[in-house]
């Protein structure tokens, strides 16, 4: 995906199209974390404890079709289709309080966040994090991975109209940051993540932690990368800091 940006450079991908960045959105879940297996944990322990699929245990496959990257009322009706929604949601609750304490033991970073997070601190891009996780888990992860301060606003899918893939949280984010769709750009690990970032007008970097690339491609990633010390990663800031820097000189 190619364009030419107003400074009538020649055509650059579509992260550098971005240029002037004001702002770089993340997803948690699967994004800043490898959460996923952890969520996947808690749902095989309390789904044995109730019997679920007749005593054995969900496999990836079936958490990556209907779990993964989903919102609690989806991943409720999909568990659960016979069950009134209320109850489907307290199991989900209660899963999320499972997930919390193995989390506290066990979350650990993205390979390279730490330096895409000062990439972005030193470029004084501004920053959110866009998640349909529960609020509380949220802040939890945010704070595990000591990134607290480095977020200027955390938006909970379940706190707007939809939560993702519709995308609201992403225009909620653009809204609380002052920053406009055109000059932003995302990290996403799920199609769904990725549908809700297109869908809002943004390129979105799609991290093939746990969910098959060819499914990220389908919901419409501009980039897949392994990590965050990927090199087509580090191509494409590269090129964003080429085309800041024609368009300071150019000014």
């Amino acid at each position: 995906m190619a364009a030419s940006v107003p400074n009538g450079s020649p055509t650059v991908s579509s992260l550098a199209t971005t240029v002037p960045v004001q702002a770089v959105l993340f997803d948690i879940d699967g994004t800043l974390c490898d959460s996923d297996p952890l969520h996947h944990l808690a749902f095989q322990e309390l789904l044995l404890e109730i019997g679920y699929n007749n005593g054995v245990p969900i496999d990836d496959e079936f958490f990556i079709k209907n779990i993964a990257g989903r919102s609690d009322v989806e991943a409720a009706q999909n568990l659960f289709p016979d069950w009134p929604l209320e109850k489907g949601l307290k199991f989900l609750d209660d899963k999320e309080a499972k997930y919390r304490s193995l989390a506290k033991e066990r979350l650990v970073p993205v390979k390279g966040l730490e330096k895409v997070v000062q990439w972005v601190k030193d470029h004084g891009y501004k920053r959110a994090a866009v998640t349909n996780a529960p609020r509380i888990n949220a802040e939890l992860m945010i704070s595990l991975l000591g990134l607290s301060d480095f977020f200027q606003a955390v938006i909970i899918g379940g706190e707007c109209e939809q939560p993702k893939p519709a995308p609201y949280p992403y225009l909620k984010a653009l809204k609380e940051l002052e920053v406009s769709a055109q000059h932003t750009f995302i990290f996403e690990d799920s199609p769904s993540g990725i549908r809700a970032g297109v869908a809002a007008g943004m390129p979105v970097v799609g991290l093939v932690t746990r969910n098959p690339e060819n499914s990220l491609l389908e919901a419409g990633a501009a980039l897949l990368i392994k990590d965050y010390e990927d090199p087509k990663l580090w191509a494409a800031l590269d090129e964003i800091d080429r085309e800041e820097a024609k368009l300071k000189a150019s000014a």
